[in-house]
């Protein structure tokens, strides 16, 4: 087995693997130490020596030896010769033994690392390191910080989760909703993440994308009744299907109507919409089975001519009622303007401008560029567009809204 098979193999097993030793050992920051360093070494030993028969469970024995030391270690330094018996409760142990050999903990540990308690950076840098496998190194390279910034935030998200004293089981009836909602915001943020980078020099950071869509079709599979899980799922699948035709052999950004649409997924695309499309009639729908259904309409559309603006508004005005968040009302306002004219999207506009999460932007600006141009004032666009690529923060967005101010310029010079 290469390096690369061995890699995404271990990413695989990695939440599996932390789960078992948490079950059994009733100490995540602990036994998250010791399973990184299973991981570490089956990285470096199983590429040569070859792929165990058994390797999840080859994985827990090493982590398990490991955090015996590591327990070891601190039973000496506290002097408590109890350490180990506190930390291996013998109901754990019992619920351990209990379950199935190759029962998975992965839900669990995703709402764990999810708790409302910790911050929405710290639920995505310990999802991404717990379940995700992700290295903190890695992970600080995806947000572009430095690894010393990263292990401080994952330790301080660890610390909470010891001292709040969370149970390792799926919360109760009670708090699940709550907790749900964590996790698929979590999962939502890493995939926007991968596929549009807030900075750097990418458009994409597939790694991440890849990840929240693997980490959203385990909850899909725990949770197939529930709706928001599905159309999170299928919002995921119907707008990574364009990720392909989103940018040029050079990186270069392509807006989605001037994609080859025949470099879409079309398997993703598929599978996106029986998702949503299964998805809706079941009751009231949530946000992201609306925007899930909105970019089902992009999808389904032969060419972007062709794409049924007047559906997508309406699904927009459905998402305002259920949300105030000003990028839903932005795109609304793009939608108004294929429906009603680029006159009534700037009126609409106008009301944006206001909102202070909006104000600096390049978003608001692009928007605002967009539709001066398609009224004709090259010249207002044009100065739209330049202070949308100085708000911008990723190189691909950059050049793409420079290389658009630049195209009026020449064309009013001509």
């Amino acid at each position: 087995m290469s390096q690369t098979e061995v890699e995404s193999l271990l990413r695989q097993l990695a939440p599996r693997v932390l789960g078992a030793v948490v079950r059994r050992y009733g100490n995540f920051d602990t036994a998250e130490d010791a399973v990184q360093e299973a991981l570490l070494a089956a990285a470096t030993q199983w590429p040569n020596d070859g792929v165990p028969e058994n390797p999840k469970g080859w994985l827990i024995t090493v982590a398990a030896r490991r955090l015996t030391d590591l327990l070891r270690s601190e039973q000496a330094r506290r002097r408590r010769e109890d350490t180990v018996a506190r930390w291996a409760l013998p109901q754990q142990q019992k619920d351990f033994l209990d379950r199935p050999a190759d029962s998975d903990d992965t839900l669990i540990l995703l709402f764990m690392c999810c708790h409302p308690a910790l911050s929405a950076p710290s639920q995505i840098a310990l999802t991404l390191r717990a379940v995700g496998g992700l290295t903190t190194a890695e992970i600080a390279r995806a947000f572009l910080v430095s690894e010393a910034t990263m292990t401080r935030r994952i330790t301080r998200a660890k610390q909470l989760i010891k001292d709040s004293g969370i149970p390792f089981r799926l919360p109760g009836k009670a708090e699940r909703a709550e907790r749900l909602a964590a996790v698929l915001h979590v999962l939502y943020l890493i995939f926007t993440e991968g596929y549009a980078a807030t900075t750097g020099p990418r458009l994409h950071r597939v790694e991440l994308s890849t990840e929240a869509i693997r980490l959203a079709r385990m909850v899909h599979k725990a949770l197939p009744d529930d709706g928001e899980v599905a159309g999170l799922l299928a919002l995921m699948l119907l707008t990574d299907a364009r990720r392909v035709a989103r940018t040029t052999a050079d990186g270069d950004l392509v807006p989605l109507a001037e994609q080859d649409r025949t470099l879409w997924n079309t398997d993703d695309v598929a599978e996106g919409v029986a998702l949503i499309t299964e998805a809706l009639p079941r009751g009231t729908p949530g946000s992201y089975q609306l925007q899930a259904a909105i970019a089902a309409i992009h999808d389904e559309a032969p060419s972007a001519k062709e794409t049924d603006w007047r559906q997508i508004k309406a699904l927009y005005e459905l998402l305002l009622q259920l949300s105030n968040n000003p990028i839903i009302a932005l795109n609304h306002v793009v939608a108004v303007a294929m429906v009603d004219g680029a006159a009534a999207g700037l009126q609409r506009l106008k009301t944006l401008a206001s909102d202070k999460q909006l104000a600096e932007d390049h978003r608001l600006y692009a928007v605002r560029a967009h539709l001066l141009e398609m009224t004709g004032n090259a010249g207002a666009a044009q100065e739209a567009y330049r202070a949308a690529a100085r708000r911008a923060s990723n190189l691909p967005q950059q050049r793409y809204l420079n290389r658009r101010a630049a195209r009026l310029d020449e064309a009013n010079r001509s």
